[in-house]
């Protein structure tokens, strides 16, 4: 059964952060998404230019709505606003054992105050302590400890005084602080650990903090440690970064739906395949023909990878095993179309499309090595045929 993740946050109508970042994050990782909304924002990558908080009692309801029916293995809290909401889903979270990780919300990207002293003291007093995790960035973790934080060692400092506010463990974000690279730490009674990595520099990181307390919800919802939960959300969020769209005219999305199979499944993953070739030159053209995308070449070590379309790699080395024994599939829902398109521009084929007794519709041709290449369109008889143990 997937891990059921509750996020209760407010939404963004520009996609980038709040619920959408959790829906879009928790989904690529495999978990059912559920939400209770607190607040609705009028934003887009430029601003934020009016808020609607929901009643109170709205949203503790949904909390109890979908914790009482579908149930839950782990929550996420990002945006509540106002004292009124904490208590509100304080209450509502009364007695739910599963893990709890809280983003507290607290300072825009501009630098201004998004809770007042009330809703502060409300956050420490009854939230705080409920937090299996915390994920405070340098400006909020600045301001549940009132200290001063300079470099990574008082972030350190700052984030084990955290600690007796009542949370179980702390994860400091560093990148608020300068330098090319940026250490975030994870703090607990009886460990720290620091997880360093150089800065990826991007104009498109709206949501960073929300995808990455999502992230290490769904980890611990699916049975992670706090280790391994937060290693692979620190990497969902490396890889949301440097697949962002590219979109709007101000501080860009995350691209969480285009992290697919980079290391983000904690079982087994199929996504890359090295064929051997004969003439580099020649499988480099074959593979640009057929649609896929070039992200390696070193011609002076025989070797190339490309992309498909699903984020699946596939190299090409010379002098890599023995030429013309592989079978490469590829997928496309317009198989007739793309093979006609192939022929059109030189490519010669074994089979043209024909549906088979296995239920794919396959075509089939060589690459330059004389390795078997099968474009297929299966739809769901690919992983779910009749016939499926």
């Amino acid at each position: 059964m997937a891990a059921r993740i509750l996020s209760i946050a407010g939404s963004d109508s520009g996609g980038g952060a709040g619920i959408q970042a959790d829906i879009k994050t928790i989904t690529a990782l495999d978990g059912f998404a559920m939400t209770a909304v607190t607040a609705v924002t009028v934003q887009n990558t430029c601003d934020v230019s009016a808020i609607h908080m929901v009643p109170p009692d709205i949203v503790a309801a949904q909390i109890r709505a979908v914790i009482g029916d579908i149930g839950v293995d782990a929550i996420k809290i990002g945006m509540l606003g106002d004292a009124a909401t904490m208590v509100a889903v304080a209450d509502a979270l009364a007695g739910v054992r599963v893990p709890i990780v809280l983003d507290p919300v607290m300072i825009a990207s501009s630098g201004a105050a998004l809770v007042d002293e009330e809703a502060l003291w409300t956050l420490m007093e009854r939230l705080v302590p409920m937090a299996s995790v915390i994920t405070p960035n340098l400006p909020e973790l600045v301001a549940l400890t009132e200290t001063e934080v300079d470099d990574a060692a008082d972030m350190l400092l700052a984030a084990q005084e955290l600690l007796n506010a009542g949370p179980r463990a702390v994860l400091a974000k560093g990148g608020h602080l300068e330098g090319d690279r940026l250490t975030d730490w994870l703090v607990t009674r009886h460990d720290h650990r620091g997880f360093t990595d150089a800065r990826i520099p991007t104009p498109h990181n709206h949501g960073s903090g929300c995808t990455l307390s999502a992230a290490l919800a769904c980890g611990l919802g699916q049975g992670l440690s706090l280790v391994e939960a937060t290693s692979r959300a620190r990497l969902f969020v490396r890889l949301a970064l440097l697949n962002a769209p590219g979109l709007g005219q101000g501080i860009g999305p995350m691209g969480q739906f285009r992290v697919v199979n980079d290391a983000t499944a904690p079982g087994p993953v199929l996504n890359q395949i090295t064929v051997p070739a004969t003439d580099h030159a020649a499988s480099l053209g074959f593979y640009r023909a057929l649609g896929l995308r070039l992200i390696v070449d070193s011609p002076q070590e025989g070797y190339a990878r490309f992309e498909a379309g699903n984020g699946v790699t596939l190299s090409i080395h010379a002098g890599d095993g023995v030429a013309g024994g592989a079978t490469i599939y590829l997928e496309s829902l317009r198989l007739d179309a793309w093979v006609a398109e192939l022929a059109a521009a030189g490519l010669v084929f074994e089979q043209l499309p024909r549906d088979e007794d296995w239920l794919w519709r396959e075509a089939r041709l060589r690459d330059p090595a004389g390795n078997r290449i099968c474009l297929y369109a299966a739809g769901t008889a690919r992983r779910f045929p009749p016939w499926r143990v």
